[in-house]
């Protein structure tokens, strides 16, 4: 950076290349800073990049895509149109339950085929099922439309919408208000899972939640070709065509702070980089624990972050099978399998921090719809189990554990993937460990802080930071919290709250 332009204040300094990063990156370079983009990872996009191993792509985080309006309003930001960079195809069927008794529940977008499936398995529960869905979208409208691109960072915002929430019953879990709807515990199951995706507990996530049924029946299950990391790279191309810069392998270990400003950060080497506008797409722990841990903190103490309930961990096994294509023609791009205990295991790994002997798995075959994620005639997988992350008393020793987890794993897969452990040509596994060690995820979680009702809106980390003027925060950490379209929209509320660049003085004199 040239030194005349090290505390001009329309440079801006984004922490992270993440999906939430980009996102701050492109918004701010449509409002005319001039970005640098500092990440300590070789591709960008963060949970959402990818890794290419023998012929495989393994796409390590986020695999579907909903919301889609969500990117075009981005994009749109920047004066581009999000369908000439990614090429989205919609799900049909959006993923398959699997039950240990052979039962199955597929979800799809149309209504009556939804119908039909519950009809199917419980009839007496349709009715519920028809209430549900009301419910669903009764919460959309409030949670969704009235609060995720809204800033939250004042307390008046969200008691405004404490009325609404009473008659909604927030109060109730997602798992209780399907409990309320139908009575078939599969059911249960199918209609209260959701919030695992972002790192909830089905028995405490508030029934809010429950809108993301509607968002899947009204806007799809989507893929992006390529995976989401072609969502990052084309994100990444944005931004450098702003002019802004994305520097791989640049990790920040602390950001300056002078007279209760934030005025730059300084790299692992040592180098230092000045910038009015810091945002940072780190965890929200991460910022405040290590990233400011030289300043005292008013709000965010280590005290107060040990004390949230963090998202669960993730252990993730990544592996190709050769000439597997054809094989397994009933298992598609999503399935999920249940371990005969729902609530039980889910007490196991959010409360009692116990790694179970059952498990419950989301299996990813993108070659159903991606043949370029492995060589031809093979196939690439990604099988997910849920695990407790590594904040409790006596945490899972993952370096003396991954092998026989991996082992009970392998033993489940084989009732979906008979005979597919033989086939295997290249393989890798991240655990908790491998997420704080890799992205810097406090307690090694999977989604950042849970997302209990007393850790959304504003008693969630705000995307404006009391602890520093010019600091903001973006990501699954902060408003309005984990999944991709929260991430991305966590953005949004930054350009809400970021004034527009100002104009170079030679350019206010050349105007005159």
């Amino acid at each position: 950076m040239p030194k005349d332009m090290e505390n001009d204040s329309s440079q801006a300094i984004v922490i992270g290349a993440g999906l939430g990063g980009l996102a701050a990156a492109m918004r701010l370079g449509a409002k005319g800073y001039a970005v640098t983009v500092l990440d300590r990872l070789d591709l960008p996009g963060g949970r959402g990049s990818s890794v290419t191993q023998d012929g495989h792509r393994f796409d390590l985080g986020p695999t579907i895509i909903t919301v889609p309006q969500v990117y075009e309003s981005l994009w749109a930001a920047c004066g581009r149109n999000f369908h000439e960079d990614i090429d989205l195809r919609p799900m049909d069927p959006f993923y398959e339950v699997r039950w240990q008794d052979g039962s199955t529940f597929t979800a799809r977008q149309d209504t009556d085929a939804m119908l039909a499936e519950v009809a199917r398995l419980s009839p007496r529960d349709v009715k519920g099922y028809k209430k549900f869905l009301k419910d669903s979208q009764r919460r959309y409208v409030v949670g969704f439309e009235g609060m995720v691109a809204k800033p939250m960072h004042r307390l008046w915002e969200t008691i405004k919408v404490l009325p609404e929430f009473a008659v909604l019953r927030a109060d109730r879990s997602i798992l209780g208000l399907a409990k309320a709807r139908v009575k078939d515990p599969r059911l249960q199951m199918a209609l209260s899972f959701h919030p695992l995706f972002i790192g909830g507990d089905p028995r405490h996530v508030t029934s809010m939640y429950a809108l993301v049924a509607y968002l899947e029946k009204e806007f799809g299950v989507h893929y992006a070709m390529g995976g989401v990391q072609a969502i990052a790279k084309a994100m990444a191309r944005i931004v450098r065509a702003q002019g802004g810069v994305i520097r791989q392998g640049a990790e920040v270990d602390e950001i300056l702070v002078q007279d209760d400003a934030a005025k730059g950060v300084r790299l692992n080497t040592g180098e230092q980089i000045r910038a009015d506008l810091i945002v940072s797409n780190a965890d929200a722990g991460h910022t405040y624990q290590h990233l400011l841990r030289n300043r005292q903190r008013k709000r965010w103490t280590d005290a107060k972050l040990k004390s949230r309930r963090w998202s669960m961990g993730l252990f993730v096994w990544y592996f190709g099978t050769k000439g597997t294509a054809q094989m397994w023609p009933d298992v598609g791009h999503h399935t999920i399998t249940n371990a005969p205990r729902y609530e039980g295991l889910l007490k196991d790994i959010f409360i009692k921090g116990k790694l179970a002997d059952d498990m419950s798995l989301y299996i990813h075959r993108p070659g159903k719809t991606d043949p370029s994620v492995a060589p031809e005639g093979d196939d690439t997988f990604y099988v997910l189990s849920p695990v407790p992350h590594l904040g409790f008393d006596k945490p899972v020793d993952w370096k003396a554990e991954a092998e026989r987890y991996k082992a009970k794993v392998q033993a489940e897969v084989e009732k979906t993937l008979p005979g597919f452990a033989e086939r295997i040509s290249t393989e890798m596994v991240l655990t908790p460990e491998n997420f704080r060690d890799r992205y810097l995820s406090p307690n090694g979680s999977g989604f950042s802080i849970e997302p209990r009702i007393l850790q959304s809106a504003w008693f969630r980390p705000h995307n404006i930071s009391e602890e520093a003027k010019g600091l903001y925060l973006v990501g699954a950490g902060t408003h309005p919290g984990a999944g991709v379209p929260g991430v991305i929209s966590s953005a949004e509320v930054l350009a809400k709250m970021v004034p527009d660049a100002p104009v170079p003085v030679e350019m206010k004199v050349a105007a005159e």
